[in-house]
């Protein structure tokens, strides 16, 4: 049951909305999503891309303000549809410097929606695509811990700008080995849910210096307003809950994560 609805709370902070999908919010939703987003405090939005659909609504949508900006990528689900006019797309639009990294690339072996041999081809594609344009990448890992290990040790070196894994819900393994690699994580609404341990678990390892807010939105909507569609406007929320599990100020984590948001993408 969800815990009693409150005010979104406010802080002097500024923040940034390192993943989300403004695509798949309600368009005659979305000026008013904004609004209220940037009324709570979120600077910027970072709006992703996972589909050849989707390449060019992520482009479209950077120009409709100057706090959107956005990725190009293909995510594991949609692997399949991965091939060299996709990824022609894609490098031309990464030239663009609204657009600021390669993502949603990765591995997801809990639906398999694509065969994993085309998952991985698709990702490690990517990967390279990141290297030669010199973008950090945005990486998608669901029950494929070791194949996403195994790929990221083989590009060991060759990615100076790193990355995040986002929603991070993987094995504490996972999360050491992409910390020792200079990675960041993202975390969002599910370390506010009950039977999320095993993500607060992680959470309270993770240094502060490699850690960085998400949503998902429009999915895994934090409590108390679970089950609603999500928004950037929910972030506050997310980063009480992490300063909780960190011990420390929602300030302090809010100025860590705004400085690791700059660093990763915007410098």
């Amino acid at each position: 049951m969800s815990k009693k609805k409150r005010d979104i709370p406010q802080f002097q902070t500024p923040i940034i909305e390192t993943h989300c999908h403004l695509d798949y919010l309600d368009v005659e939703q979305l000026a008013g999503i904004l609004k209220k987003s940037f009324e709570v405090g979120i600077e910027r939005i970072v709006t992703i891309a996972v589909s050849p659909d989707n390449l060019e609504k992520v482009m479209a949508l950077t120009r409709e303000s100057s706090a959107i900006w956005g990725t190009q990528g293909i995510h594991p689900h949609e692997a399949n549809h991965y091939n060299t006019n996709v990824e022609e797309m894609i490098r031309a639009n990464a030239q663009n410097p609204r657009i600021l990294a390669i993502g949603e690339i990765g591995l997801d072996y809990y639906y398999d929606h694509v065969d994993r041999s085309i998952q991985r081809n698709a990702f490690e594609r990517q990967l390279e695509l990141a290297a030669e344009l010199d973008l950090p990448v945005v990486i998608h890992s669901r029950d494929a811990d070791k194949d996403t290990q195994d790929i990221l040790q083989s590009y060991s070196g060759r990615l100076p700008r790193k990355g995040v894994i986002h929603s991070f819900t993987s094995s504490r393994a996972l999360a050491e080995y992409c910390l020792s690699e200079g990675f960041f994580l993202g975390f969002n609404g599910i370390t506010t849910f009950n039977k999320a341990d095993n993500v607060r678990e992680v959470v309270s390892i993770t240094p502060v210096e490699q850690l960085i807010l998400e949503t998902d939105a429009p999915y895994l909507t934090p409590v108390p307003y679970r089950g609603k569609p999500n928004a950037p406007y929910y972030l506050p929320f997310i980063a009480e809950k992490i300063a909780q599990v960190k011990d420390i100020a929602v300030e302090e984590l809010l100025q860590r994560a705004y400085d690791n948001s700059l660093s990763l993408f915007f410098r």
